[in-house]
């Protein structure tokens, strides 16, 4: 059974940052891609940010150039690093693994920016 585990949300000013953590009770080597997503009070959950094995990235446009995600196999972790963050970045962030036949999420965690 796999299991993913996130840390590191939390309360933030507009324009500062935080970084999410991700720690996975498998070889998360085997995990073709691997990201964050969000989902905010009243919408629906996005994308916010993956990797594949090949360490190949993708990001929201609304993300591009604030966010920086990374892998780390060895550790079993993934980690999102957030600067710049909006209140609009205001959600509940979950890690995700996902290949064809298979996809993990973890609990989630909450970061709110707001002054």
């Amino acid at each position: 059974q796999v299991q993913l585990v996130e840390s590191g949300g939390g309360v933030v000013q507009p324009g500062g940052s935080l970084r999410l953590s991700c720690t996975a009770s498998g070889n998360i080597f085997n995990f073709n891609t691997m990201g964050w997503y969000r989902q905010a009070p009243g919408k629906q959950r996005e994308l916010v940010a993956d990797v594949k094995r090949n360490g190949t990235t993708n990001y929201a446009d609304s993300v591009k150039g604030r966010f920086t995600i990374s892998r780390d196999n060895a550790k079993q972790t993934l980690a999102l690093q957030m600067n710049s963050l909006k209140p609009e970045d205001t959600a509940v962030y979950y890690c995700s693994a996902w290949g064809l036949a298979y996809d993990y999420w973890g609990q989630g965690t909450q970061v709110t920016v707001s002054s």
